[in-house]
């Protein structure tokens, strides 16, 4: 076993050694490394001092002020960090395969007080309610076996975007002004695209997907997409569409452009659409293996037109695939997609591919259980980032690490021990460390989404210190 310890401590080296470059001055190098190990260390609450004393028990102090510089105010671009990252990671990931999907998903923090940059009491995932929050967007890479957030932006309520005072307070660039997760999605992908990285279908909830502009946005970026709608959203049914204009009569006046409906000819929800399907248009797929039996449910899929506004447009909209989730047993269907993929495309696809959403909820829930996603206690736009940007840095050398060691030699939970801390440490604020987020009321955590949409993935790689001062790197 410590063989293999030494192996992943060299390989931890030369990965480190990858992102140094893109941080700046060489005198970043060291917190750089120390930071993301302490990431990756079982301890019980990752903020800044926690992390100093367990990587540095000797030097607390000089190592939490280089900590804190480092995270909350070091001028490195987390883009750049994030973009280095996804070059080391990829191509691992891509082992198993391309990369079949980008997928856009937030998530919440819950935050006391008012002077974090955008908290905000708004929609918190993580407790399934309103309540006071900061929000994050992110893109990621996946296909059946890995993924990776490759893009990480905080959420910017309107009442912070026009508040001057507390966007200095909080140092918020002055080019960030307010946007929608949906705008800011858009962004991420655009990026994503300019930066070369092959298309692949994007996937995102319905808090996405309701959106019309963020669908259109997608298709003008020449990007097919399966993102989730509600049950009311109005469709056509299959074969049919708005009526022409209306024509006029007399040779005065422009002629009317826009397309009509009339009562006996008009568009209905998805809902009503699905529930007046046949029995026979319900088929039971499969789109992976759970834990004790391949996971399944009953869909059906429509290819039809959208009808949303479109009496006030010239022309119909395209036509494109609506997926409906019915489970068998459920009172009424569980789940509506729309999809531009082609017309030819097996229901198998659309369902596998719809799934592979699921990816995001574990990156979400390993990075806030096993990172510390959501400990950063610092107040600015700067060091909000710089965390998360770590947190991701770290996360992406698990997965290579998770990639490139066989089952057989990775060690069991029993054996992950707690690093030591300098004798009488206690940080600072409560007595005792804060737990970390309750996942078993976030909406991103994989044991709490759909029965029906479950497996148990292999646990996330982690570090584990050694008896003695040397840092010992193994994986569970």
């Amino acid at each position: 076993m410590d063989g293999l310890n030494t192996e992943i401590e060299a390989a931890f080296g030369d990965y480190v050694e990858k992102l140094i470059d893109v941080i700046g001055h060489a005198d970043r190098a060291e917190p750089l490394k120390d930071y993301c190990l302490g990431l990756m260390l079982p301890v019980e609450r990752k903020s800044v001092e926690p992390l100093a004393a367990v990587t540095a028990p000797a030097r607390v102090s000089a190592k939490h002020q280089s900590l804190l510089h480092f995270v909350g105010q070091a001028p490195w671009s987390d883009a750049a960090l994030l973009g280095r990252v996804r070059e080391a990671v990829q191509p691992l990931i891509e082992r198993h395969g391309p990369v079949e999907a980008w997928i856009i998903d937030d998530t919440g923090f819950p935050k006391k007080g008012r002077h974090s940059v955008g908290v905000a009491r708004q929609y918190c995932g993580q407790i399934g309610k309103q309540d006071n929050c900061q929000v994050a967007v992110s893109l990621s890479i996946a296909n059946a076996e890995a993924s990776l957030p490759i893009a990480y932006r905080l959420y910017l309520p309107e009442s912070w975007a026009d508040d001057p005072i507390r966007r200095a307070k909080a140092k918020v660039p002055q080019e960030i002004v307010f946007q929608t997760k949906p705008a800011i999605a858009l962004d991420q992908i655009a990026a994503a695209k300019a930066a070369g990285l092959a298309p692949a279908v994007v996937l995102a909830d319905a808090g996405y997907g309701v959106d019309g502009d963020f669908r259109a946005g997608l298709t003008a970026l020449g990007l097919d997409y399966i993102v989730g709608v509600s049950p009311t959203l109005s469709v056509w049914r299959p074969g049919q569409g708005p009526l022409p204009p209306e024509p006029r009569t007399g040779s005065k006046g422009r002629p009317f452009t826009r397309m009509r409906r009339s009562p006996e000819h008009h568009p209905l929800s998805a809902k009503a659409l699905a529930q007046s399907l046949s029995p026979d248009a319900w088929r039971t797929i499969a789109w992976r293996e759970g834990t004790n039996a391949d996971l399944s449910s009953r869909f059906a899929a429509l290819w039809l037109r959208p009808a949303s506004k479109d009496n006030q447009l010239t022309q119909p909209h395209a036509e494109q695939w609506l997926l409906i989730e019915w489970p068998q047993g459920d009172a009424e269907p569980l789940k509506y997609w729309l999809s531009t993929l082609p017309a030819d495309t097996p229901i198998e696809r659309l369902v596998t591919t719809a799934k592979l959403r699921w990816r995001i909820e574990r990156d979400y829930q390993e990075l806030k259980q096993e990172l510390g996603l959501g400990h950063y206690e610092g107040r600015g736009w700067r060091g909000f980032h710089h965390h998360a940007s770590l947190c991701i840095a770290a996360y992406g050398f698990l997965i290579a690490q998770r990639e490139a060691i066989p089952p057989s030699a990775q060690a069991t939970p029993q054996n992950r021990q707690k690093p030591p801390l300098p004798k009488g440490y206690r940080p600072r604020g409560s007595p005792d460390p804060a737990p970390a987020p309750c996942d078993q009321l976030d909406r991103h955590s994989a044991d709490l989404a759909h029965p029906r949409s479950q497996s148990n993935p292999a646990a996330m790689s982690l570090l584990l210190p050694s008896n003695d001062t040397k840092t010992q790197l193994m994986t569970q």
